[in-house]
């Protein structure tokens, strides 16, 4: 097939309000995505960022997307989510998706844009084989600028609890501490998760009581809020993003008291043990700083105490110019 030909069956699209419905379609039935694409999810902080995201058409038909962000002359899929990807229909074939990917590239340079950071969904959060991207860059020249460091627990090989780990579960008995799976976000958020941030950080959460409270309403069966009370007072909480594969908690936290009382070990013995039903994977998430340059031994640590083992995570740069060169050679 003509290269000219190849260029007509495939169509790019800048993102806007008309192609909502199409595109949350989209992102319920593709291979490689999770609810954090939906636009109900992503538009909550749209005031934040310039939103750049295609869609690739194949024949009219959808084909896949990228949730991106622009900054100057740059796109990046996606700074206001944990990760992002180039997104495609469960039924695609890598011929056909390399070409949607280099229409995608082509696209972004006729706009301006010269190059494309993509942090690339964990394949663990993938609902079945999706490696079309990790390919694509290579063939790119793309440079690896990031690599972190996950801990993750993979439930058909699941590690006992370490004694530590159990131990501090037994504390959290004898202080009669309760566990509840509730909607009290803002108890969490005021009493003990922002405190801890700003003592230890200063910094304030990601996502606003308010922010938080709007997408668990959009979103219930993925948000969830699991509270550790004693003496009717939240002293722990995490909260819960819940995907097709995957049990990830988005935040944790607990008091002063949390070694004494095993307040956190209580709350991940249930988010570990207790909501992995139909799920595959549990994503401590990053466990490394400074680009993946240094390791936080605490954090790993711990994470390994409750079973989990390493997963890495890549962030790639790609020029979008790329695309004139790029090619598979057929065997």
């Amino acid at each position: 097939m003509s290269d000219s030909k190849i260029k007509n069956k495939y169509k790019v699209v800048r993102y806007n309000a008309s192609y909502k419905d199409c595109w949350n379609s989209f992102v319920t039935e593709a291979k490689n995505s999770t609810f954090l694409f939906h636009r109900d999810f992503m538009d909550y902080h749209s005031d934040r960022f310039t939103d750049f995201s295609v869609l690739i058409f194949k024949d009219d038909e959808l084909y896949a997307i990228l949730p991106a962000n622009m900054v100057n002359n740059k796109v990046i899929s996606h700074q206001g989510l944990t990760y992002g990807s180039f997104v495609l229909q469960d039924n695609a074939k890598l011929f056909y998706a390399f070409e949607a990917f280099k229409a995608m590239l082509a696209f972004y340079e006729s706009n301006g844009i010269q190059e494309i950071e993509i942090r690339v969904i964990p394949t663990f959060y993938n609902k079945m084989p999706s490696d079309e991207l990790d390919y694509f860059l290579y063939k790119a020249n793309a440079r690896l600028i990031k690599k972190d460091v996950l801990m993750v627990i993979d439930y058909a090989h699941k590690l006992r609890f370490q004694k530590n780990r159990r131990e501090g579960i037994n504390k959290a008995i004898r202080a009669n501490l309760e566990l509840k799976v509730d909607s009290n976000f803002a108890g969490f958020w005021n009493e003990v998760l922002i405190p801890n941030l700003k003592s230890k950080h200063n910094v304030l959460p990601v996502h606003t009581l308010e922010e938080i409270e709007l997408l668990a309403s959009r979103f219930p069966d993925n948000i969830k809020q699991v509270n550790i009370y004693k003496d009717h007072k939240v002293v722990a909480g995490t909260t819960v993003f819940l995907t097709e594969t995957t049990v990830h908690p988005q935040y944790v936290s607990g008091n002063v008291d949390k070694n004494s009382f095993g307040s956190l070990d209580l709350a991940y013995d249930y988010i570990i043990n207790k909501m992995c039903e139909d799920k595959r994977y549990f994503d401590f998430n990053i466990s490394s700083e400074d680009n993946g340059l240094k390791i936080n031994e605490g954090l790993i640590f711990w994470k390994e105490s409750c079973g989990a083992r390493s997963h890495t995570a890549n962030t790639y740069l790609v020029e979008t110019a790329a695309h004139k060169s790029l090619q598979i050679v057929k065997a």
